[in-house]
């Protein structure tokens, strides 16, 4: 069993940037791949980021990864979402996810666990 919890989200104000964590519980969170998602009012879950269980490989969605970067500390437990240059279209509830196949997927439904989300308000 993993727990999630994210904590970082708040107010911004357009071109600002925020950095999301996502600190998981147990002993195997070096195992699981990450991903963040994010779900708007009226919109369906979107894929954000993964990162695999090393570090090594990550994957971002092509409308965010040249300003959103996923990264891990798996002596922390700890997942991060870096996001830059936000805009109002950012805004949504951000969810951090794991995988425990290891190695980082887009489709929300490979995922065993999921946080309870942090929300991310961007104002124009």
């Amino acid at each position: 069993q993993v727990q999630l919890v994210e904590s970082g989200g708040g107010l911004v104000q357009t071109g600002d940037s925020l950095r999301l964590s996502c600190a998981a519980s147990g002993h195997t969170f070096s195992r699981y791949a990450m991903g963040w998602f994010r779900q708007a009012p009226g919109k369906e879950r979107e894929f954000v980021a993964a990162i695999n269980w090393s570090g090594g490989g990550t994957y971002g969605a092509d409308s965010m990864k040249d300003r959103f970067t996923i990264s891990r500390d798996n002596a922390k437990n700890t997942v991060y979402l870096q996001m830059d240059s936000l805009k109002p279209e950012d805004t949504a509830v951000y969810f951090c996810a794991a995988d425990r196949s290891g190695l980082g997927n887009s489709n929300p439904n490979v995922y065993d666990y999921w946080g309870q989300g942090t929300q991310v308000t961007v104002s124009s």
